[in-house]
């Protein structure tokens, strides 16, 4: 295939399923997706959020996310640099499959103390809670 499969939105050569999954490709992107889902976050928000990504790859997945339609980016001409990401209409519309899965996790995987306390944290501070 020439182009990326995540630009191939109204003539995907594969099953539904399949292009789904082509937008959420990516080690990070379901997670960006899920701390997007409680509001507008900054870069170094989202940093703090996944202390395990570097921020090469988090700007990668960011891009990738922004390039397919998914999150907007918002940059302030201030100093110093201030960004904002957020879901764009079509990345709220995949709130129901990333709260599909945060459920699923919730009851099928063995999430260690220090996991379920970064989930905790993004809670208080307004990312959706996980419906049981």
């Amino acid at each position: 295939m020439s182009l990326p499969r995540a630009k191939l939105t109204r003539n995907f050569p594969g099953c539904p399923v399949e292009a789904t999954l082509s937008f959420l490709d990516g080690k990070w992107k379901g997670v960006i997706l899920f701390h997007l889902m409680g509001g507008t976050l900054r870069f170094n928000e989202l940093r703090r959020k996944l202390p395990s990504v570097t921020q090469r790859m988090l700007t990668k997945q960011l891009r990738e996310l922004e390039e397919s339609g998914l999150v907007s980016r918002t940059v302030f001409p201030v100093v110093p640099p201030r960004v904002d990401y957020a879901l764009t209409p079509l990345g709220t519309t995949l709130k129901p499959v990333i709260n599909a899965l945060a459920a699923w996790g919730e009851e099928n995987v063995f999430c260690l103390p220090e996991g379920r306390h970064l989930r905790d944290v993004s809670a208080a501070s307004g990312a959706p809670a996980i419906e049981a």
